[in-house]
């Protein structure tokens, strides 16, 4: 087994948060970056997650197409099929659904999973995500609440966002202000809109100063502790350690004592795009730039075939992602911890 089913999922969430590590998320937009990603998590020896937004998904689906339920599943299935030789458990996800996307986007999807439970298959995925964080926290949470019903009946884990990333991703833009904060009172709200797991599991992102996009360390303003002290708040009125599950949006640029605070206070996924879209893209611009005589037909000359076949810098794009991938698992303490 490569891909995860429900329950294995659930295991992998489990001992994650009982180990104290995390998983990597890494986005994928295509059949390269998905294998890159594998191969970056059978280096690790760690199990991982791979997720798709929703303009990944319409770039998955022919650029000039953009179906976003079509490149997700076109993805998935690409996914379902390589990670079978790799040795480590994958988790599949959507990623970042805003409201305005969620009846084109994530319900055509859970409405499909739900029609493959019912035929006794597994969903496709094993999560999706829906990012609440433009509209009013009681809105959120009563989509959040519909959403979660749904999940249950494709058998997938909900995720949902409390407070707000700041930054860029995918046309959704957040300002940086002491909103990028969540509170107890917000995990509080979360909890008696959701329950604690009685309802269906969701995972939760709290934001403790999290931005999208390309920064140096320090330059974003992260406050991890934070996490535990809403989840100890959250904690004292259900009677339950560590309540939430939790997701790290927005890691560029955190440093590794950043990472490992958040990890110990309850994160079990963080997101990686930003950083592995670069290490992606390096060795390409290196190898064109060190081949640019083969790869063009300068003055007439015919160019070197073997210098620009995709799959010579291809091999190179993948390796690069790879190994950034490797890094993060490292990072995350889920290196050395794949589950089978």
């Amino acid at each position: 087994m490569a891909i995860a089913t429900p329950e294995v999922y659930a295991e992998m969430i489990d001992r994650a948060k009982a180990g104290k590590f995390a998983y990597p998320a890494v986005n994928i937009t295509s059949s390269q970056t998905v294998t890159a990603a594998i191969q970056g998590f059978a280096e690790a020896e760690s199990d991982g997650i791979i997720q798709v937004s929703v303009g990944g998904a319409e770039y998955a689906s022919g650029s000039t197409i953009k179906d976003r339920v079509s490149g997700s599943l076109a993805l998935a299935a690409y996914a379902t099929e390589v990670a079978k030789h790799y040795g480590v458990t994958i988790a599949l996800h959507t990623d970042h659904c805003v409201k305005k996307n969620l009846d084109s986007w994530v319900r055509p999807l859970l409405a499909l999973e739900a029609e493959q439970v019912k035929r006794g298959e597994n969903p496709t995925f094993q999560s999706h995500m829906f990012d609440g964080s433009d509209i009013p926290l009681d809105e959120n949470l009563v989509i959040a609440a519909e959403l979660l019903e749904l999940s249950q009946a494709a058998r997938t884990i909900l995720e949902i966002e409390v407070g707000v990333v700041g930054g860029e991703e995918d046309g959704h833009e957040a300002a940086i202000n002491d909103k990028l904060y969540t509170t107890a009172e917000d995990g509080l709200a979360t909890v008696r809109a959701l329950g604690s797991g009685e309802k269906g599991r969701y995972l939760t992102a709290l934001t403790f100063g999290n931005v999208h996009g390309v920064y140096k360390p320090g330059a974003v303003k992260l406050r991890p502790s934070i996490l535990a002290d809403i989840q100890k708040a959250v904690g004292a009125e259900l009677g339950k350690e560590s309540p939430f599950d939790l997701v790290f949006h927005g890691g560029s640029g955190s440093t590794a004592e950043e990472i490992a605070e958040a990890v110990d206070n309850g994160v079990i996924k963080m997101n990686i795009d930003t950083d592995t879209q670069y290490a992606f893209s390096r060795p390409v611009a290196d190898h064109f730039f060190r081949n640019y005589d083969g790869v063009l037909k300068i003055d007439g000359e015919v160019g070197n075939k073997k210098a620009y076949d995709p799959r010579a810098w291809g091999k190179l794009a993948e390796a690069g992602m790879a190994a950034r991938i490797v890094e993060a698992a490292q990072q995350l303490r889920s290196a050395g911890q794949k589950l089978r």
